[in-house]
């Protein structure tokens, strides 16, 4: 009898082990990291932090909610070597769609889950060129291989060439409805909701948590974009030109000061560069200061047109990109110039190194020839010649020189000699 009493002790106590430990086993957390909108170098950075931050010790797998239409394929490359390295099991969700670029990262999780109304698929690179092309049919290919995915179709996502017979014709980009990425077992579960997903990969018990981005990851994704690129370094000239064609520090000043300010500090946040290239553009920006102040030198002034050029260049991680930013901001601030010097806006400092204004006899300017016009001219002393000073002969104001001693002021004076530029009187 008390054989039977302690085996069915030692009996439940195993049993409250076991039940225990495979409890604790799905009692950790899932931890959901949004890939959305276009892959660059900031999203890179964000799913690199966010996977950095992860206790693998206390986390049962990583969803990573995909969302996009694609991007770069170098940053796409990265985010699958991180998901690749992932200590703790990995799931891709493909909750809208996963286009270009976002295949890589689905199939780089070791689970692919897809919405009842995602799709998945049209994976060519831009440009298509041969070499590109060939790039990343390999990296494709061997992600699919390493996944267990049919490497052959998901190839076809990317190359017009590849034919599939029943699946996708020679010519036409594959790409894949949930139902059917379920069916060619591209995709391991439909899914509508993260419970879905847990309960579907067996993970009930544990707590989802999301991580969101951060409003600087936001915005630095958005900055990275080419286009956001180009207005924003499109604001930054027109306003530096608004500002020196406009007297005092205004509205073209702060413009500027926003677009360029943007324009480097989401790039730095992007991770697209470093604090050297806001260095660089600032310190041309100082060179070309210094050449419009002293004129004639040259040096300063090629030198800061360099420096802001390599600039705005280094900000970015593609120099087509920023070579296409700055063209466009180039060819618009051009335009804007010659519409306000048009319409009558000046700047002393431009006009230190271009002349702006016009010489002429109504304002006083006579050129050297001119002066003997006024040979035995009457005219009156409008300062005292000690002996020279001031003079005005039919309302025109002029320097003189006395030819015998002191004149006063207001004195009536004839113009008895002219050498050059000099005017000799005598009074009358």
């Amino acid at each position: 009898m008390k054989n039977r009493k302690l085996i069915f002790i030692v009996f439940m106590i195993i049993t409250l082990a076991i039940s225990s430990l495979s409890f604790a086993e799905t009692n950790g957390n899932v931890y959901v990291i949004p890939i959305e909108g276009e892959i660059n170098a900031a999203t890179y950075k964000f799913v690199k932090d966010s996977m950095a931050d992860i206790d693998p010790n206390t986390t049962d797998a990583i969803i990573f909610d995909i969302d996009t239409f694609g991007g770069l394929v170098d940053q796409a490359i990265n985010i699958k070597d991180l998901i690749i390295s992932s200590p703790v099991q990995t799931i891709s969700y493909v909750n809208n769609k996963a286009i270009s670029a976002g295949v890589l990262m689905t199939i780089a999780s070791e689970k692919v889950a897809m919405s009842s109304s995602a799709n998945i698929g049209s994976a060519e690179t831009i440009p298509n060129e041969e070499k590109v092309l060939s790039l990343w049919r390999g990296v494709l290919r061997d992600t699919a291989q390493l996944r267990g995915r049919d490497e052959q179709i998901i190839e076809a996502m990317a190359d017009v060439d590849i034919e599939i017979e029943g699946v996708v014709e020679k010519g036409k980009l594959l790409n894949l409805t949930s139902a059917e990425a379920e069916k060619y077992e591209i995709s391991d579960l439909t899914a509508d909701s993260y419970e879905e997903i847990l309960a579907g990969f067996d993970l009930q018990g544990s707590e989802i948590v999301e991580i969101e981005e951060s409003l600087q990851v936001k915005l630095a994704k958005y900055i990275a974009n080419p286009f956001i690129a180009s207005l924003l370094l499109t604001l930054g000239f027109v306003g530096l030109v608004v500002e020196i064609l406009t007297p005092g520090f205004g509205i073209g000043g702060t413009i500027s000061i926003i677009g360029f300010g943007l324009y480097f500090g989401g790039n730095i946040i992007a991770g697209n560069s470093n604090w050297t290239s806001l260095i660089l553009f600032v310190t041309g920006l100082i060179l070309l200061v210094v050449e419009i102040i002293v004129p004639g030198f040259g040096l300063p002034g090629i030198g800061g047109i360099l420096f802001v050029l390599v600039g705005i260049v280094l900000a970015v991680d593609s120099v087509a990109t920023a070579l296409l930013s700055l063209s466009i901001a180039i060819i618009i601030t051009a335009i804007v110039t010659v519409v306000l010097v048009k319409l009558g806006f000046k700047s002393k400092l431009i006009g230190r190194v271009v002349l702006l204004s016009n010489h002429t006899s109504e304002r006083g300017y006579l050129s050297t020839d001119s002066m003997s016009i006024y040979l035995d001219k009457l005219g009156t002393t409008q300062t005292e010649l000690r002996p020279t000073g001031f003079i005005e002969i039919e309302g025109i104001r002029l320097d003189a020189l006395s030819e015998a001693g002191y004149i006063p002021k207001d004195t009536k004076v004839k113009v008895v000699r002219v050498e050059g530029s000099k005017i000799f009187v005598r009074r009358v």
